[in-house]
């Protein structure tokens, strides 16, 4: 059984991301070695990404290449939300009463703000 990777309008995607991470055309490019011009090519024209650029891309978007490539979702574009998230991940081998008493003070915090 073969597995279909979907990596349909990567310009699309590319320039969605570049704009989550607050970057211009031209600081991506200087951060992957390339120009602006480069860049707004990649994002107007291109449905598939070019291979040799796929890793310093996605160091550049702090971002694995899985994600660049839309194979697996991006969540957490935030840093500080993304600790919470692996935290709270980590909560789910709690007993679950200390569950309990992490939802309670989550909620009470909420409450408060």
């Amino acid at each position: 059984m073969k597995i279909k990777t979907k990596v349909q309008n990567f310009g699309k995607r590319l320039s969605a991301l570049r704009k989550n991470k607050g970057l211009t055309q031209t600081e991506l490019g200087i951060k992957i070695g390339v120009s602006k011009r480069v860049i707004a090519y990649y994002e107007r024209e291109t449905k598939y990404p070019p291979t040799h650029l796929l890793l310093p891309i996605a160091k550049a978007l702090k971002m694995s290449v899985d994600e660049v490539l839309g194979v697996k979702k991006q969540l957490i574009s935030d840093p500080a939300t993304a600790k919470l998230w692996r935290k709270l991940k980590k909560a789910e081998h709690l007993s679950h009463k200390d569950q309990k008493a992490v939802i309670h003070y989550i909620e009470a915090l909420l409450a408060k703000s």
